[in-house]
């Protein structure tokens, strides 16, 4: 046996449960930090040849563990920027430079350039759906980018479909042909009558007129107007109609195989617009009106964002349209636990994590997303403390090794007085 192998042993286990006490302090000290994920220290032996009458003791090493596959309890809150991975996976997000990384601290709040940044300064990165719909699983870093909400700029789409879905009275009178609207003339007569808002290219709103009329038994004419174009008493209207569709009903009033099921105009100064008549009826009833409604939006600007659990980045503008703009990706690896910890809460690809892939919220083991919600420190303060205090008894049974050693190393020196 070696007094000078027993001190270095005393010394191996000091420095072992000084590395402890430091993953310790670091738990405690981010305890309150969001997206944290607890180090903690596994020991293992280092054991010296020794023959049958000597045993020459060894030591002790100790390697650093991250409970990265651990979750921690998901806190809501007040802010719908504020992210949480309900699941395994992970937020892609880059740094100042470019560089990915990958976090479950989801404290996003938009930048002065309207970035979404958390706490640490990195960026959430998307797919950006204005270049179409997201990609599948897996996808390239390359192909998403950070997230930019620009809330300063007008937002406005013109009228392109449409749906009006209404009953046509079976018993009203027909109108001669001479008298259809579609005659545009200022005898022109109608059996009902209902007006839709409508968007041009530039998010002007336009009124269409839409005018009602039997023209035999079973068989109705449609034909839109632009109101703004029509005379002091309605009819005519300059240009005349802008389309003219005609609907034919059988015995039973719903629309004949051989009817027209839409009507297709150009608005003013706008795109092309279909209204989808498929749902109209002539029934023993009156004229009423269960739907009508028409695409598009005038100028306005973001009021708020939403964030589904798939995802998808939403911006509803102030005149109560959404559009979806964003789409989060979701990352994953083999062996979570294996990930290199870097400052900011965040994760880089290790030799033995595994490849980085990067698919979609829902897709698999990736989770989804928890809009209003963060994740908490999967820390436990009492199992910490537990920890601290049990360090702390072992750190000082191997200092009395080591003083051991040097009192027995003392005796030895001594033995030549």
């Amino acid at each position: 046996m070696s007094l000078y192998g027993m001190m270095r042993t005393g010394v191996s286990g000091m420095n072992s449960q000084a590395n402890r006490l430091s993953t310790v302090a670091d738990n405690i000290a981010n305890s309150s930090t969001t997206g944290y994920k607890r180090a903690s220290t596994e020991f293992s032996s280092l054991v010296l040849p020794s023959t049958a009458g000597s045993y020459n003791s060894g030591g002790v090493t100790t390697t650093v563990i991250n409970s990265i596959s651990k979750q921690g309890a998901l806190q809501y809150t007040t802010s719908v920027t504020d992210l949480a991975i309900d699941g395994d996976g992970f937020f892609v997000v880059e740094d100042a430079g470019g560089t990915t990384f990958l976090t479950r601290a989801g404290a996003f709040v938009p930048d002065k350039d309207g970035y979404l940044v958390n706490t640490a300064g990195y960026r959430l990165q998307g797919w950006d759906l204005s270049q179409g719909p997201r990609p599948g699983a897996p996808i390239d870093p390359s192909q998403i980018d950070a997230i930019k909400i620009d809330d300063t700029t007008l937002q406005w789409a013109p009228s392109e479909n449409g749906t009006f879905t209404a009953n046509l009275p079976r018993d009203a009178v027909i109108v001669p042909a001479a008298n259809l609207p579609s005659a545009n003339a200022a005898t022109a007569a109608y059996t009902a009558k209902s007006s839709l808002v409508a968007y041009n290219s530039a998010g002007g709103q336009m009124i269409l007129d839409v005018y009602m009329t039997k023209t035999a038994a079973g068989t109705w004419e449609v034909a839109v107007f632009d109101q703004s174009q029509a005379t002091a008493g309605g009819f005519p209207y300059t240009g005349g109609a802008l389309s003219t569709e005609t609907l034919d009903f059988d015995a039973t009033g719903k629309l004949t195989g051989t009817s027209a099921t839409d009507i297709t105009l150009t608005v003013p100064g706008g795109a092309s617009l279909t209204i989808d008549l498929s749902k109209m009826s002539q029934a023993d009833a009156d004229y009423s009106v269960s739907k009508a409604v028409l695409d598009g939006s005038p100028p306005s600007k973001i009021e708020r964002i939403e964030i589904d659990k798939d995802g998808t980045v939403y911006a509803q503008y102030a005149n109560g349209s959404m559009k979806a703009l964003f789409s989060i990706p979701m990352a994953n690896v083999p062996s979570p636990d294996k990930l290199t910890v870097i400052s900011g809460n965040v994760f880089a690809q290790g030799a033995e994590s595994g490849a980085v892939t990067i698919g979609w919220p829902t897709e698999g083991k990736n989770g989804k997303v928890v809009s209003g919600a963060v994740e908490n420190s999967n820390v436990d303060i009492a199992e910490e403390l537990t920890a601290m205090i049990e360090s702390q008894r072992n750190y000082t049974a191997n200092s009395k090794v080591f003083q051991t050693g040097a009192d027995l190393m003392d005796v030895l020196v001594n033995l030549k007085r």
